[in-house]
């Protein structure tokens, strides 16, 4: 960690940095990235870093750099694929996934959202996300839409992805007595629930989750994605930037 640079990303950071990947703002994202820890957030920014390295907004290619290598080394789902698209963007060559203007959290939604809506569809054209029961112009069949080639179908994979996500949190913990609660709490039926209550009595590890699940849920979903070539890339106004952090499980 280098002079200057902390750690821990309170609620704002974490609204500014939604905020500059919204808006498409360079240089507050690199000066986010430059003065604090990236690596709890690199997934959740990447692709925003790397339209920063392609506009070549100062220091972007630097911390492009830094990511990529943070990246490498943690390894979850999803890692390697980002990595591969900043070295590429650092590089200048051409990207071998086709760009779509979709958003992660979205793709992630319909993916490990709640099995009963059966996962959904993305629009190849514009980066929709629909769930599967949602009303398509012209539906077929169960919601499928008429059109099926601009749809790209999701299957729900449903929650054990996001459970492994509590024991991974879990068994990083320091504070041994809250690792015990947690553990505890995520035995049996209500899990989720459970977890989130007895971590509400800790605000600085539960924002620490909100972050862990929410990189881990937007690396699955950019493998995912790059399973069918796909990339996503930026697309301002596609979410608003919200005041506090607001991740699946989390509402």
């Amino acid at each position: 960690m280098g002079a200057g640079m902390t750690g821990a990303w309170s609620d704002h950071d974490v609204t500014a940095l939604r905020a500059a990947c919204y808006a498409a703002d360079g240089r507050a994202l690199i000066e986010l990235l430059r003065t604090r820890d990236a690596e709890p957030v690199i997934q959740q920014c990447g692709d925003a870093l790397t339209a920063a390295v392609i506009r070549g907004v100062p220091a972007a290619v630097e911390t492009a750099v830094r990511c990529s290598a943070a990246l490498r080394v943690r390894s979850w789902e999803g890692d390697e694929v980002l990595a591969d698209q900043l070295d590429t963007a650092i590089s200048g060559t051409a990207p071998a996934l086709r760009p779509l203007a979709v958003g992660l959290e979205e793709l992630s939604g319909l993916l490990e959202g709640d099995p009963a809506w059966g996962g959904g569809w993305v629009d190849l054209n514009t980066g929709e996300c629909r769930p599967m029961r949602a009303d398509f112009e012209e539906p077929r069949g169960e919601g499928e839409p008429e059109d099926t080639e601009r749809w790209l179908h999701v299957a729900c994979a449903g929650s054990h992805d996001a459970y492994r996500d509590m024991e991974d949190f879990i068994a990083v913990l320091d504070d041994l007595s809250l690792a015990d609660a947690l553990a505890t709490a995520i035995r049996g039926r209500g899990a989720f629930r459970r977890f989130k209550d007895v971590l509400a009595a800790s605000p600085a590890e539960q924002r620490r989750y909100w972050l862990f699940s929410a990189e881990r849920q937007h690396g699955r979903a950019r493998a995912w994605l790059a399973d069918y070539d796909y990339r996503p890339t930026p697309r301002a106004g596609s979410s608003r930037a919200r005041s506090t952090p607001h991740f699946l499980g989390w509402s």
